[in-house]
């Protein structure tokens, strides 16, 4: 027989196990609870919204007429308008020198002087001739008319006469090779003879440049050849001289380059300018034309494509890709020759981010 305590203790055991088995199913409930709602979570953003069924911030400009220049930058060098290295033309001590450095000088001026003592002597006894024969000349003269003295004999003192003129003005030449003369106004470079000095024709002795004016010669490609013609105007700058200067262009070569494609041509810069320095490197900037009628847009507007190049416009607050031809580039600007007209709107930030159709909503927009 099973006691009255016995039957409390098992109660008591089953009141025990059936408050932890409501325990633990709480439990269980509570965990199950919390997954469900991390899923529901999880799929709701992964159903949630896709990207572009918002509108997309951007930012954006109005298309305007602006007007632009169009050039193209080459490298120059300035020249003397004359240069010329001196030299003798015949062999010889030099006597005289008169190179005065960095110095100007007239044209004629006696530079060098080469020792002429024979020629001097030899040009006196022609001249001694020269009166002895005259003299002769002059009373066969009267004689002829007499006839004492046959045509004969007079016409061979006359050629006599004239041959030694014609010496005495070979001897006259060769003292005056014996001169190196300024052959133009000019500056005197660094001499390179000193007096004493034994010299040929092909001893330089000095340069002597011509700098009230500098020429300026250049080359531009040879597509741009067309565009620059005698007369034509270009502006140009040296290395630490932010001053613009200008040239008129007197000639150009005629011919293409067929190693570079380039063509030469060579400018006469305008005024003087004691800051100018022959030899000195240029950028030459060559004016094409002009455009008044340009629309310009910031080259990140652009969307380089395979054979094409596109732009964003926005029509009715949605996006629209257009084609557009694209002509002279500047620093941050590219011109728009087809595609747009005045008053498109376009987008310039963001344009990598967007669709055909996808709504945009402008951040900034410059008018």
């Amino acid at each position: 027989m099973v006691t009255k305590s016995k039957k409390l203790h098992l109660t008591s055991l089953f009141e025990r196990d059936l408050k932890s088995a409501l325990s633990i199913f709480l439990i269980l409930t509570v965990v199950l609870l919390m997954t469900s709602c991390g899923k529901k979570k999880e799929s709701g953003l992964a159903n949630g919204p896709r990207p572009g069924s918002q509108a997309v911030v951007v930012e954006g400009l109005i298309a305007k007429i602006s007007s632009i220049s169009q050039s193209i930058m080459v490298s120059g060098t300035l020249i003397p308008f004359q240069e010329t290295t001196l030299m003798p033309e015949v062999v010889g001590r030099v006597i005289t020198v008169n190179l005065p450095e960095g110095r100007f000088v007239k044209t004629g001026t006696l530079l060098v002087k080469l020792f002429d003592g024979d020629l001097q002597a030899q040009l006196k006894k022609y001249q001694t001739q020269l009166e002895i024969a005259s003299q002769t000349l002059n009373r066969q003269s009267e004689l002829l008319k007499v006839q004492g003295i046959s045509q004969s004999d007079y016409d061979q003192t006359q050629l006599q006469v004239a041959s030694i003129k014609n010496d005495i003005e070979l001897t006259k030449a060769q003292i005056r090779k014996t001169e190196v003369l300024a052959p133009f106004d000019g500056i005197i470079g660094l001499k390179n003879i000193s007096v004493g000095a034994q010299i040929a024709p092909s001893t330089p002795l000095a340069v002597i440049r011509e700098q009230d004016k500098l020429k300026l010669d250049f080359s531009i490609p040879e597509k741009y050849s067309r565009a620059i013609k005698e007369g034509s105007e270009v502006q140009f700058t040296v290395q630490g001289d932010e001053k613009k200067y200008n040239a008129i262009v007197m000639a150009t070569e005629q011919g293409i380059e067929e190693s570079t494609r380039n063509l030469r041509a060579r400018a006469v810069v305008s005024g003087e300018h004691s800051s100018l320095i022959p030899g000195t490197f240029a950028n030459v900037e060559l004016i094409l034309g002009a455009n008044t009628k340009a629309i310009m847009l910031p080259t990140q507007c652009i969307i380089p494509q395979e054979r094409n190049k596109s732009v964003i416009l926005i029509k009715g607050g949605k996006a629209k890709f257009t084609k557009v031809e694209t002509g002279l580039r500047q620093e941050s600007d590219i011109e728009i020759t087809s595609g747009i007209v005045e008053g498109d709107t376009v987008v310039t930030t963001g344009v990598m981010f967007l669709k055909t159709g996808a709504a945009v909503k402008f951040s900034k927009l410059q008018k």
